[in-house]
């Protein structure tokens, strides 16, 4: 085993420096972002080149029932052939034992790779991006809450108590006094991150009662909705330690503003390494604008992937830190698609439209795919837009079912993400919303009970 063990990432060897692998975890990211696989001891792990999942974890709802997604063979739970990506190896800090995660790609029986395989839709993708002679570039955003223990769904969720007794206070944007009420959870959250070599580029406190930011370096597409989705785990574990939730709910309290993930994008040219959205005086190229104009196109027909769930739209409010638009403008954040400050080498677009509610695999992917179509049928934006975006009218859909609609036309978009994956995620979607359509909410019972 201690062969292996020489191969592993540096933060991983240094975690490990001194003691015993006791397990490992092998996992995959199912459709709604879950961990899914199973654990097994570190000698067995050692001498396994691959283990075997159902592809039916991929027709899994988010509330554990499932969809009618299997193709042409049936409900026959086939086998799917999963095998490690050892350069994903990290520590799982939180445990008990010493233990490691290792992120698995899901292959059928032919070894092609799993269409639906939120991690292969990136990855075919971002080669879409490489066959062009370009290397996508992104930088999450990752916003979420630290609430109160809520094991009662009929209780609203509450912010968590600070460090002074007190409630988390809300719109205290950039207070470091803010941060602090959080601090051991914080403190949990770099000792984590560093346990598992991932570099955080910044917390800071949100416009939301106990609503924090967690910012990540630019990189890989792939690389970095790894780290995404192992920091949604990692987070969520250290909030409790702390009898705390974490949730990544885009709307989880009413009348505070929601959490998203906004995604930064560039292309570096893969021969010179230049940034195809600057020319060589600085300016902005053809290509930043044909992005810019794929986004403004594509988007709306690929909300129902960045915006996964009914509660998602719920978001999308005027005046709550969220784009009701796609307009874009320059530094400007009342815009969906926001351009930085920067200089030429690190011009970038910002996608403020998925919510932190998606998996990070698929949102990434499908910003990637609607800026691809732009660049390969060079589209046009509209006029930059100017002044408070607020004061004009929405233009994405408003509730899943409309979204699912629009999804499920575009034709575009499903050749970019694979038409196997459309199909799957589109069934699983709709199971999820005809479910929630079943379910009769306290404002129909309150108003409605005894008044119509």
């Amino acid at each position: 085993m201690s062969a292996w063990l020489d191969t592993l990432p540096d933060a991983a060897k240094t975690y490990l420096e001194g003691r015993r692998l006791d397990e490992v975890e092998c996992i995959i990211s199912d459709l709604p972002g879950i961990a899914r696989g199973k654990a097994v001891p570190a000698s067995k792990f050692a001498k396994q080149d691959y283990f075997h999942l159902p592809d039916s974890i991929f027709y899994q709802t988010i509330t554990g029932d499932w969809a009618e997604a299997a193709d042409d063979d049936g409900w026959i739970e086939k086998d799917m052939i999963l095998k490690p990506d050892m350069s994903t190896a990290t520590a799982a800090p939180w445990t008990g034992d010493w233990t490691l995660q290792v992120i698995h790609d899901a292959y059928d029986r032919d070894h092609k790779p799993i269409p639906f395989s939120p991690r292969n839709v990136l990855k075919r993708v971002v080669q879409l991006y490489h066959d062009k002679g370009w290397q996508p570039v992104v930088a999450p955003e990752m916003e979420f809450f630290l609430v109160a223990r809520n094991i009662d769904p009929a209780r609203e969720i509450e912010p968590m108590m600070g460090r002074s007794g007190r409630p988390a206070a809300a719109r205290q944007a950039y207070s470091m006094t803010a941060v602090d009420e959080f601090g051991p959870v914080i403190d949990d959250i770099y000792d984590f991150a560093e346990a598992q070599g991932f570099e955080i580029d910044g917390i800071t406190q949100e416009g939301g009662a106990g609503q924090l930011e967690i910012n990540l370096r630019h990189g890989d597409p792939v690389k970095l909705a790894d780290e995404v989705f192992y920091f949604k785990r990692l987070i969520r574990e250290a909030a409790l330690r702390h009898d705390c939730f974490a949730t990544f709910m885009a709307k989880p309290i009413a009348d505070e503003p929601g959490s998203a993930m906004h995604i930064h994008h560039s292309i570096l040219d893969i021969e010179s390494g230049e940034n195809i959205f600057s020319g060589p005086q600085g300016g902005e190229t053809d290509a930043f604008y044909h992005f810019i104009g794929g986004l403004q196109n594509h988007l709306p027909a690929g909300l129902a992937v960045m915006a996964p769930y009914v509660n998602s739209y719920r978001r999308y409010v005027k005046e709550q830190a969220a784009p009701i638009n796609l307009e874009w403008a320059r530094d400007n954040r009342t815009t969906g698609i926001r351009v930085p400050l920067s200089g030429p080498e690190a011009r970038r677009v910002e996608n403020r439209i998925a919510g932190m509610d998606c998996n990070p695999y698929l949102g990434i992917a499908l910003s990637l795919a609607c800026g691809y179509l732009g660049l390969t049928r060079e589209e046009r934006p509209r006029k930059q837009f100017k002044g408070d975006a607020y004061a004009g009218d929405g233009d994405i859909p408003q509730v899943m079912g409309q979204a699912l609609d629009l999804f499920e036309e575009a034709s575009a978009l499903h050749e970019v993400l694979g038409p196997e994956f459309a199909r799957v995620y589109s069934i699983v979607k709709r199971a999820e919303y005809d479910e929630f359509l079943q379910v009769i909410s306290p404002w129909e019972r309150e108003h409605l009970l005894l008044n119509v």
